[in-house]
C-alpha cells in the first residue's frame, strides 16, 4: 500500500468528490479514480460510495480514513525528527491535553524554548486521557498532559508532575437561583440538569464528591470542549461541573463560575511513553521542562 496513495485517498474522503479532490492534488480526474480503484481491489473492500453529486466512506473506509490519517502523521512525524541537527535544531513537538489552565505551563516552557530554537513548532491535539494515551501509544504524540489520577499505567509511562492545581466547580447562568451562592455544596446538584464532560465520566474523584453514581444524577449531556457546553448552559439546558479558568467572565456576563465546598481540587502531570525515543527538539522540550519543575 502506497503512502502517495493514501494521500489521495484521505483528500478525496475530505472533499467528498473526485471532482474537488483531482484539483486539491493538481491532477486529472482519471488517474485518480484509477488509484482509488486499484486500493480497493488491494483491499477486496468497497470503500466509498459514489453518488450523483457527493462520494461517502463506506464502513470500511471510515476505518481505513482513520488508519490512515495515523499512518500519515506517523510519518510526518518522523521526517520532522529526521529532519534537525544538532546545530540547528527544528521540527515539532507533538503535545496532547484536555482543556486545563495548567496548559499555561507548557506554553511558558514552550516561550523560553523557542528563544533559543525557533525553528521548532508545536502541533497540539485536544482530546480526553484515553485518546491522548492512544496516540502516545501509536507514537503520534510525544507528551500528553493530564489529570493526576487519570487512567493511565504508570509502568508503561514516565511522567513529571506539574505544581499547579485545578479547581472544580460548576458554571451556571447569572440569573439563576443558585448563582446567588458564593460556592456549591453537593446536595444543591443532586436533582439539577447537569452537564458532564466526557473526561469527568470516566473519573471517580467528582462523582465521590457529590456522593452519586452516574447513574443516581440527572446528567442532560456530555461535552468535550467547555465552549460548546456554555452554550447549553446559556440556554437554559443545565449547569456544567468543569475545571476554573477555562473561559473569562466580565462584569455582566450571562455565565458565571461558582466553586465547590468542600473545595475539590486536582493534580496533573506531563506523561510520555516508557522508552520513548524522542527527536532532538522533544528532548529539549523536556529537559527545560524538568529544569521548570526544579526552579
Amino acid at each position: 500500500m502506497d503512502i502517495r496513495v493514501l494521500e489521495y485517498f484521505l483528500t478525496v474522503a475530505k472533499e467528498g468528490s473526485i471532482t474537488r479532490a483531482a484539483e486539491a492534488l493538481h491532477m486529472t480526474q482519471p488517474p485518480l479514480s484509477r488509484q482509488l480503484k486499484d486500493l480497493e481491489d488491494e483491499l477486496g473492500k468497497q470503500l466509498f460510495v459514489r453518488g450523483s453529486k457527493k462520494i461517502t466512506l463506506t464502513e470500511d473506509g471510515v476505518l481505513l480514513r482513520k488508519r490512515a490519517e495515523e499512518i500519515v502523521d506517523l510519518l510526518n512525524k518522523t521526517k520532522s525528527e529526521l529532519s534537525s541537527d544538532d546545530g540547528n535544531i527544528s521540527g515539532d513537538i507533538y503535545i496532547g491535553s484536555g482543556e486545563t489552565d495548567a496548559f499555561s505551563v507548557v506554553a511558558e516552557t514552550a516561550k523560553r524554548l523557542q528563544k533559543t530554537y525557533p525553528k521548532i513548532r508545536y502541533q497540539i491535539y485536544s482530546g480526553d486521557a484515553e485518546r491522548i494515551t492512544e496516540r502516545l501509544d501509536k507514537g503520534l504524540l510525544d507528551f500528553g498532559l493530564l489529570v493526576a489520577g487519570e487512567p493511565f499505567d504508570p509502568k508503561k509511562y514516565d511522567y513529571i508532575s506539574l505544581p499547579a492545581r485545578d479547581r472544580w466547580g460548576v458554571l451556571m447562568r447569572s440569573d439563576c437561583k443558585l448563582a446567588r451562592k458564593k460556592s456549591v455544596k453537593p446536595e444543591d446538584l443532586h436533582d439539577l440538569p447537569l452537564l458532564i464532560s466526557h473526561q469527568t465520566a470516566v473519573g471517580n474523584e467528582v462523582f465521590d464528591w457529590l456522593g452519586k453514581s452516574i447513574n443516581e444524577l440527572n446528567i442532560v449531556a456530555f461535552y468535550d470542549l467547555l465552549y460548546n457546553a456554555s452554550r447549553f448552559v446559556k440556554s437554559g439546558l443545565g449547569y456544567a461541573i468543569t475545571l476554573d479558568k477555562l473561559t473569562n467572565f466580565g462584569e455582566g456576563n450571562e455565565l458565571c463560575f461558582r466553586p465547590l465546598r468542600p473545595k475539590l481540587e486536582t493534580g496533573l502531570c506531563i506523561v510520555w511513553k516508557r522508552g520513548q525515543v524522542f527527536s532532538k527538539a522533544a528532548e529539549m522540550f523536556l529537559s527545560e521542562m524538568r529544569g521548570e519543575m526544579l526552579e
